[in-house]
Protein backbone atom coordinates (compact mmCIF):
# COMPACT_ATOMS: atom_id res chain seq x y z
CA UNK A 1 0.00 0.00 0.00
CA UNK A 2 2.66 2.40 0.76
CA UNK A 3 4.50 1.71 -2.59
CA UNK A 4 1.49 2.33 -4.28
CA UNK A 5 0.52 5.75 -2.95
CA UNK A 6 4.24 7.03 -3.62
CA UNK A 7 3.66 5.86 -7.48
CA UNK A 8 1.07 8.06 -7.51
CA UNK A 9 1.98 11.33 -6.20
CA UNK A 10 5.24 10.96 -8.35
CA UNK A 11 2.57 10.48 -11.05
CA UNK A 12 0.96 13.28 -10.17
CA UNK A 13 3.73 15.26 -9.81
CA UNK A 14 4.94 13.94 -13.62
CA UNK A 15 1.50 15.25 -15.45
CA UNK A 16 1.65 18.46 -13.81
CA UNK A 17 5.03 19.08 -15.19
CA UNK A 18 3.47 18.10 -18.13
CA UNK A 19 0.40 20.02 -18.10
CA UNK A 20 2.54 22.83 -17.40
CA UNK A 21 4.97 22.61 -20.06
CA UNK A 22 2.24 22.16 -22.37
CA UNK A 23 0.13 24.72 -21.60
CA UNK A 24 -2.51 22.86 -20.58
CA UNK A 25 -3.19 24.86 -16.72
CA UNK A 26 -6.82 25.68 -15.92
CA UNK A 27 -5.64 28.32 -13.74
CA UNK A 28 -4.36 30.78 -16.08
CA UNK A 29 -1.13 31.77 -17.11
CA UNK A 30 1.64 29.91 -15.36
CA UNK A 31 4.29 32.52 -16.06
CA UNK A 32 2.28 35.71 -14.81
CA UNK A 33 4.45 37.74 -12.50
CA UNK A 34 7.63 35.86 -13.05
CA UNK A 35 10.42 38.52 -14.25
CA UNK A 36 12.18 36.16 -15.58
CA UNK A 37 9.40 34.70 -18.27
CA UNK A 38 8.43 38.21 -18.64
CA UNK A 39 11.27 39.27 -19.91
CA UNK A 40 11.72 35.82 -22.35
CA UNK A 41 8.50 37.08 -23.43
CA UNK A 42 9.20 40.25 -24.24
CA UNK A 43 11.92 39.30 -26.46
CA UNK A 44 9.73 36.88 -27.95
CA UNK A 45 7.06 39.24 -29.32
CA UNK A 46 9.39 41.87 -30.68
CA UNK A 47 11.00 39.16 -32.71
CA UNK A 48 7.29 37.35 -33.75
CA UNK A 49 4.70 39.95 -33.22
CA UNK A 50 5.59 43.25 -33.25
CA UNK A 51 5.66 43.55 -37.33
CA UNK A 52 1.89 43.76 -37.01
CA UNK A 53 1.42 45.04 -33.50
CA UNK A 54 3.72 47.12 -33.05
CA UNK A 55 6.92 47.39 -30.11
CA UNK A 56 4.82 49.15 -28.15
CA UNK A 57 1.56 46.36 -28.64
CA UNK A 58 -0.77 49.76 -29.14
CA UNK A 59 -1.22 48.47 -32.70
CA UNK A 60 0.48 48.88 -36.27
CA UNK A 61 -1.52 46.40 -39.07
CA UNK A 62 -3.00 44.39 -36.38
CA UNK A 63 -4.81 45.25 -32.94
CA UNK A 64 -3.63 47.04 -30.08
CA UNK A 65 -2.62 44.06 -27.43
CA UNK A 66 -2.85 46.51 -24.47
CA UNK A 67 -6.91 46.28 -24.26
CA UNK A 68 -7.59 42.64 -24.66
CA UNK A 69 -7.73 41.95 -21.20
CA UNK A 70 -10.14 45.24 -20.64
CA UNK A 71 -12.16 43.51 -22.86
CA UNK A 72 -12.68 40.68 -21.10
CA UNK A 73 -10.48 37.99 -23.14
CA UNK A 74 -9.09 35.25 -20.66
CA UNK A 75 -5.39 33.54 -20.50
CA UNK A 76 -7.14 30.86 -21.91
CA UNK A 77 -8.85 32.25 -24.73
CA UNK A 78 -5.92 33.91 -25.76
CA UNK A 79 -3.63 31.14 -25.48
CA UNK A 80 -6.17 29.44 -28.17
CA UNK A 81 -5.85 32.61 -30.34
CA UNK A 82 -2.14 33.00 -30.60
CA UNK A 83 -1.82 28.85 -31.00
CA UNK A 84 -4.27 28.30 -33.73
CA UNK A 85 -4.84 32.24 -35.17
CA UNK A 86 -8.21 33.53 -35.97
CA UNK A 87 -10.01 31.89 -39.19
CA UNK A 88 -11.00 34.82 -41.82
CA UNK A 89 -8.31 37.03 -40.27
CA UNK A 90 -4.91 38.26 -40.92
CA UNK A 91 -3.88 36.88 -37.72
CA UNK A 92 -1.99 33.40 -38.30
CA UNK A 93 -1.56 30.40 -36.04
CA UNK A 94 2.05 30.86 -34.52
CA UNK A 95 4.99 28.67 -35.49
CA UNK A 96 4.79 25.32 -34.71
CA UNK A 97 7.83 25.36 -33.66
CA UNK A 98 7.14 27.70 -30.84
CA UNK A 99 6.14 25.34 -27.86
CA UNK A 100 3.00 26.51 -25.45
CA UNK A 101 5.52 27.47 -23.01
CA UNK A 102 7.07 30.02 -25.11
CA UNK A 103 3.40 31.08 -25.90
CA UNK A 104 2.57 31.81 -22.08
CA UNK A 105 5.63 33.81 -21.53
CA UNK A 106 4.51 36.18 -24.97
CA UNK A 107 1.25 36.71 -22.77
CA UNK A 108 2.44 37.61 -19.27
CA UNK A 109 4.33 39.87 -21.11
CA UNK A 110 1.74 41.56 -22.60
CA UNK A 111 -0.18 41.20 -18.91
CA UNK A 112 2.49 43.59 -17.71
CA UNK A 113 1.13 46.01 -20.83
CA UNK A 114 -2.29 45.36 -19.95
CA UNK A 115 -4.77 48.73 -19.75
CA UNK A 116 -6.88 49.05 -16.74
CA UNK A 117 -10.40 47.61 -16.92
CA UNK A 118 -12.52 49.07 -18.58
CA UNK A 119 -15.85 50.81 -16.22
CA UNK A 120 -17.27 53.24 -18.30
CA UNK A 121 -19.62 51.79 -21.61
CA UNK A 122 -19.01 53.88 -24.60
CA UNK A 123 -21.78 56.87 -24.58
CA UNK A 124 -24.59 56.24 -27.17
CA UNK A 125 -27.61 54.13 -28.54
CA UNK A 126 -26.22 50.87 -30.37
CA UNK A 127 -29.48 49.91 -32.02
CA UNK A 128 -29.47 53.28 -33.81
CA UNK A 129 -25.76 52.57 -34.24
CA UNK A 130 -26.33 49.50 -36.13
CA UNK A 131 -28.87 51.38 -38.07
CA UNK A 132 -26.53 53.96 -39.08
CA UNK A 133 -23.53 51.69 -39.74
CA UNK A 134 -26.20 49.38 -42.00
CA UNK A 135 -27.03 52.81 -44.26
CA UNK A 136 -23.36 54.38 -44.27
CA UNK A 137 -20.54 51.96 -43.44
CA UNK A 138 -21.89 47.86 -44.78
CA UNK A 139 -21.26 48.48 -48.04
CA UNK A 140 -17.66 47.94 -47.92
CA UNK A 141 -17.48 46.44 -44.30
CA UNK A 142 -19.56 42.58 -43.43
CA UNK A 143 -20.17 42.24 -39.90
CA UNK A 144 -21.77 38.24 -38.73
CA UNK A 145 -21.89 37.48 -42.48
CA UNK A 146 -23.54 40.43 -43.57
CA UNK A 147 -21.99 43.44 -45.81
CA UNK A 148 -19.68 44.29 -48.35
CA UNK A 149 -16.13 43.56 -48.97
CA UNK A 150 -14.39 46.06 -49.77
CA UNK A 151 -13.08 46.46 -46.13
CA UNK A 152 -11.94 44.17 -43.42
CA UNK A 153 -14.91 42.63 -41.75
CA UNK A 154 -15.82 44.27 -38.57
CA UNK A 155 -17.20 41.30 -36.89
CA UNK A 156 -14.39 41.11 -34.00
CA UNK A 157 -13.46 44.89 -34.21
CA UNK A 158 -15.16 45.62 -29.98
CA UNK A 159 -11.73 43.24 -29.33
CA UNK A 160 -9.34 44.64 -32.06
CA UNK A 161 -9.53 48.52 -31.81
CA UNK A 162 -9.73 50.87 -29.06
CA UNK A 163 -12.33 53.96 -29.45
CA UNK A 164 -9.76 56.75 -29.60
CA UNK A 165 -8.47 54.41 -32.66
CA UNK A 166 -12.02 53.57 -34.33
CA UNK A 167 -12.67 57.60 -33.94
CA UNK A 168 -9.59 58.26 -35.48
CA UNK A 169 -10.68 55.68 -38.51
CA UNK A 170 -13.43 57.18 -38.93
CA UNK A 171 -13.03 61.11 -39.26
CA UNK A 172 -10.26 59.85 -41.71
CA UNK A 173 -6.95 60.71 -39.36
CA UNK A 174 -5.41 57.37 -40.29
CA UNK A 175 -4.94 57.15 -43.89
CA UNK A 176 -2.97 53.64 -43.99
CA UNK A 177 -4.59 50.76 -45.13
CA UNK A 178 -4.37 46.95 -44.09
CA UNK A 179 -2.74 44.44 -46.80
CA UNK A 180 -5.43 43.19 -49.06
CA UNK A 181 -7.73 46.19 -48.67
CA UNK A 182 -4.77 48.81 -50.37
CA UNK A 183 -6.73 50.87 -52.92
CA UNK A 184 -5.36 50.39 -56.43
CA UNK A 185 -6.22 51.75 -59.73
CA UNK A 186 -5.75 49.97 -63.14
CA UNK A 187 -5.30 51.70 -66.58
CA UNK A 188 -5.94 49.77 -69.47
CA UNK A 189 -4.13 50.45 -72.85
CA UNK A 190 -7.59 51.63 -73.96
CA UNK A 191 -7.48 54.23 -71.47
CA UNK A 192 -10.19 53.14 -69.69
CA UNK A 193 -9.79 52.94 -65.36
CA UNK A 194 -10.93 49.99 -62.95
CA UNK A 195 -10.87 50.79 -59.15
CA UNK A 196 -11.23 48.65 -56.18
CA UNK A 197 -8.23 47.53 -53.59
CA UNK A 198 -5.41 44.97 -53.98
CA UNK A 199 -5.62 41.37 -53.61
CA UNK A 200 -2.23 39.94 -54.75
CA UNK A 201 0.49 40.95 -56.97
CA UNK A 202 3.84 39.95 -58.24
CA UNK A 203 6.21 41.57 -61.14
CA UNK A 204 4.07 40.19 -63.57
CA UNK A 205 0.75 40.47 -62.41
CA UNK A 206 -1.96 42.23 -59.82
CA UNK A 207 -5.30 40.80 -58.61
CA UNK A 208 -7.97 43.18 -57.53
CA UNK A 209 -11.22 42.93 -55.99
CA UNK A 210 -13.37 45.74 -57.92
CA UNK A 211 -16.16 48.27 -56.80
CA UNK A 212 -18.70 45.42 -57.81
CA UNK A 213 -16.60 43.03 -56.19
CA UNK A 214 -15.44 40.95 -58.69
CA UNK A 215 -11.93 39.58 -58.23
CA UNK A 216 -9.89 40.96 -61.49
CA UNK A 217 -6.50 39.62 -62.43
CA UNK A 218 -4.69 41.71 -64.81
CA UNK A 219 -1.24 41.32 -66.50
CA UNK A 220 1.32 44.14 -66.14
CA UNK A 221 2.33 44.13 -70.21
CA UNK A 222 -1.80 44.14 -70.75
CA UNK A 223 -2.35 47.41 -68.87
CA UNK A 224 -1.10 51.04 -69.24
CA UNK A 225 -0.37 51.84 -65.44
CA UNK A 226 -1.06 50.48 -62.34
CA UNK A 227 -1.55 53.28 -59.59
CA UNK A 228 -1.01 52.19 -55.83
CA UNK A 229 -2.28 55.63 -54.42
CA UNK A 230 -1.32 56.29 -50.43
CA UNK A 231 -4.56 57.32 -48.89
CA UNK A 232 -6.70 54.53 -47.49
CA UNK A 233 -9.83 53.59 -50.10
CA UNK A 234 -12.22 54.64 -46.50
CA UNK A 235 -13.16 57.70 -46.96
CA UNK A 236 -13.66 60.40 -44.31
CA UNK A 237 -16.96 60.57 -42.17
CA UNK A 238 -16.34 64.67 -40.62
CA UNK A 239 -19.21 65.75 -38.71
CA UNK A 240 -21.11 66.81 -41.83
CA UNK A 241 -21.60 63.19 -43.00
CA UNK A 242 -21.40 61.54 -39.38
CA UNK A 243 -23.10 64.10 -36.72
CA UNK A 244 -21.33 63.45 -32.70
CA UNK A 245 -24.42 62.07 -32.28
CA UNK A 246 -24.47 59.32 -34.49
CA UNK A 247 -20.67 58.78 -34.27
CA UNK A 248 -21.38 58.10 -30.67
CA UNK A 249 -23.99 55.48 -31.81
CA UNK A 250 -22.09 53.71 -33.89
CA UNK A 251 -18.75 53.52 -31.55
CA UNK A 252 -21.34 51.82 -29.23
CA UNK A 253 -22.19 49.29 -31.51
CA UNK A 254 -19.09 48.47 -32.80
CA UNK A 255 -18.06 48.01 -29.21
CA UNK A 256 -20.48 45.25 -28.82
CA UNK A 257 -18.87 43.40 -31.90
CA UNK A 258 -16.53 40.65 -30.51
CA UNK A 259 -16.73 37.89 -32.68
CA UNK A 260 -17.12 34.31 -30.81
CA UNK A 261 -14.84 33.55 -27.91
CA UNK A 262 -15.97 30.80 -25.79
CA UNK A 263 -13.88 31.97 -23.09
CA UNK A 264 -14.82 35.25 -23.17
CA UNK A 265 -17.95 36.15 -20.69
CA UNK A 266 -21.39 36.42 -21.77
Amino acid sequence: MPSTKIVSVATLIWLLGVAVATGQTQGGNPHTGNEAAIKAGMALFRFRCADCHGMDAKGVRGPDLTQIWASGRTDEGLFGTVRNGVSGTEMPAVDPRTSDDEVWKILAYLRTLAAPTLTDQVAGNADNGERVFRAQCAGCHRVKGRGGRLGPDLSRVGNARTRPMLVRRIRGAVEDSLSGYEPVTITTKNGQTIQGVKKNEDLTSVQIMDTRERIQGYLRSDVRNVENPTKSAMPAFGPDRLSESDLNDVLSYLSTLKGFDPSAPK
